[in-house]
């Protein structure tokens, strides 16, 4: 179906694109540039030593954020939003998770393990995880200050009083609590639990180092933080319509949700 944007794209001659195509060429190349030095500065940041005992629920039984290690002296977490209350992980971040699978292994001989966390009960997450044919380890923080600490999480208290910090700045969702577009219906819906309930989890990620017993905090990620990582968007970047997003909320579903055999 031909839509607004293909309708009045300009067409033009292999030397008009290829004139166009070797200057985006290098301004590419300058973006991958500083793309690595970005990478040797957050390499570069201080560790932060955590001190906090963290208690959390896995597969094998309960664990220190230590465990989460694995063996390995570097741990990446994935702040999965899956709330104590809800009865479905949030469909972006299944969509991101969609391709930790096949990354796991890799990360795993490079001395790094990549673990999502969230706040739901371990029984919750190993359901989910059934359902959607994930392999990746889980651990549940339920009942740890973990997600609040690493502001990924919020009390309904602090919900309602306005004092929540993402993204390393204060946050006030107060004036979207009371969203009422059929968007964010459908995405607190999908999840099994209202628009306020489901705000209260946050993506993000989050990089630790293992040395000498103790644990050190390296990195923290959030918000557009976290595009590098969602593999869809790097393919649509480079699809001819882009990521299209001209209508509010989500165009994109669980890989089981689609109903039409493409997954």
């Amino acid at each position: 179906m031909a839509t607004n944007a293909t309708m009045r794209h300009k067409i033009g001659t292999h030397d008009e694109w290829l004139k166009e195509r070797l200057a985006l060429l290098k301004d590419e190349k300058e973006l991958t540039r500083r793309s690595d030095e970005l990478a040797r500065r957050r390499q570069a940041l201080p560790w932060v030593r955590i001190d906090k005992k963290y208690r959390f629920d896995t597969d094998e039984g309960p664990a220190s954020l230590g465990d989460l290690f694995r063996g390995n002296s570097q741990l990446l977490v994935y702040h999965f939003m899956f709330g104590e209350d809800y009865q479905a992980g949030c469909p972006s971040c299944s969509s991101i998770a969609d391709g930790f699978n096949g990354v796991v292994t890799h990360l795993a001989h490079h001395d790094v393990t990549l673990c999502a966390v969230s706040r739901a009960p371990i029984a919750k997450l190993q359901a989910y995880k059934k359902r959607m044919g994930w392999t990746f380890p889980w651990a549940s923080s339920f009942g740890s200050d973990f997600n609040l600490d690493f502001q990924v999480g919020c009390t309904p208290e602090q919900q309602q009083a306005g004092t929540i910090e993402y993204n390393f700045r204060p946050e006030d969702t107060r004036p979207t609590l009371a969203l009422d577009v059929q968007w964010a219906k459908d995405i607190a819906a999908g999840c099994g639990t209202d628009w306020p309930t489901y705000r209260r989890e946050s993506p993000g990620v989050s990089a630790f180092v293992l040395k000498d017993g103790a644990v050190y905090h390296t990195y923290s990620a959030y918000a557009r933080g976290l595009d590098g990582l969602w593999g869809m968007y790097q393919w649509l970047d480079r699809a001819p319509l882009g990521r299209n997003e001209d209508e509010p909320g989500l165009w994109w579903k669980r890989h089981d949700e689609y109903g039409d055999g493409r997954k």
